[in-house]
């Protein structure tokens, strides 16, 4: 394992067993692996990357992450949507992409693996910006999503914006700040979205650098005020991209919270 928690972002992991598209644009597709563990079919689990929202992070950094649901028995739908810095990403492109395919994906994956996916709504996984689209999916979409693990998510867009996260990276996705645009706010930060009731599971590394823990904690506590289904995970020795990495010490907490989410283990 390196010793460089990035490494995950460049790690060759095998070819996905095909790749769907959800629209007509070249980011709308989805790649699709079929899972290969032994035991029943498991329903679909689609993961949506992070990067802030950037066209230069796609969905093929969390290949390895993917393989690994995949061995564990998992069918997986790794959603790539248009970015910004890119023709139509950004608001509010990058979030129509994400509802068109997070609701278009259990039907194709069905179609490609015949038999190989449980039945039942489809659970996200979403890491960073990613955390921050599967939250807003599951708060908009609740008849569609299941339940949904975050992973360091984005979970304050206001308050990564007055952090200035990844230099900009939230003025870029919406154009402005809270008070020149807030209604975008509005629509997609999951401060201010209402409470899903989609079982949620946050996990949080103490030592992220990128996305403070401390957003994570505000996020869950004003859910769980409100009666909301959400957990905290916060793990002391891991940092931003350990939760991604199958080779992580991170990652047998990930797989025992995913677990947990889908009725196998219970979430303290």
């Amino acid at each position: 394992m390196s010793s460089d928690p990035r490494a995950v972002l460049t790690r060759p992991a095998p070819a996905p067993d095909v790749t769907v598209a959800y629209g007509p644009h070249l980011d709308q597709v989805a790649d699709l692996r079929r899972p290969t563990g032994a035991g029943p079919a498991q329903r679909l689990v689609i993961v949506v990357h992070g990067g802030f929202w950037r066209a230069e992070y796609d969905r093929r950094h969390t290949a390895p992450l993917a393989t690994a649901l995949a061995r564990l028995g998992y069918p997986v739908a790794q959603i790539e949507y248009r970015r910004t810095g890119q023709p139509g990403g950004g608001w509010p492109g990058t979030m129509a992409d994400i509802l068109t395919g997070v609701s278009e994906l259990p039907r194709l994956t069905a179609e490609a693996f015949p038999g190989a996916m449980a039945a039942g709504p489809p659970i996200l996984i979403g890491h960073s910006a990613g955390g921050q689209l599967a939250l807003y999916a599951a708060a908009t979409l609740p008849a569609v999503v299941g339940e949904v693990l975050a992973l360091a998510p984005v979970a304050n867009l206001a308050e990564a914006y007055r952090l200035d996260l990844d230099t900009g990276a939230v003025a870029a996705l919406l154009g402005g700040g809270p008070t020149e645009v807030p209604d975008r706010y509005t629509a997609c930060d999951p401060r201010s979205l209402p409470p899903s009731k989609s079982r949620t599971v946050v996990m949080h590394g103490v030592l992220d650098q990128q996305v403070p823990i401390t957003m994570s904690r505000e996020f869950v506590a004003a859910r769980r005020a409100t009666g909301g289904n959400v957990h905290l995970l916060e793990l002391t020795n891991c940092e931003h991209f350990g939760l991604i990495d199958p080779e992580s010490t991170a990652w047998p907490e990930v797989v025992l919270a995913l677990r947990s989410l889908t009725g196998t283990s219970p979430v303290s």
